[in-house]
């Protein structure tokens, strides 16, 4: 289950939404996603690069 509360990555207010109401810009899940030892995404999130996610 996905959490509902973003954080903005310019202005850094929560939010539930896509676009942040206050400055417009983007706002992103606040927690990383759980580790388990057989994602079956984890090869394609490490060609990725580190700061980048899914």
């Amino acid at each position: 289950m996905r959490s509902k509360i973003l954080r903005c990555t310019a202005c850094g207010r929560y939010t539930l939404k896509e676009i942040c109401p206050h400055c417009g810009g983007r706002a992103a899940m606040t927690k990383p996603p759980r580790f388990s030892p057989d994602d079956p995404y984890g090869r394609y999130r490490r060609a990725l690069g580190e700061g980048e996610m899914i």
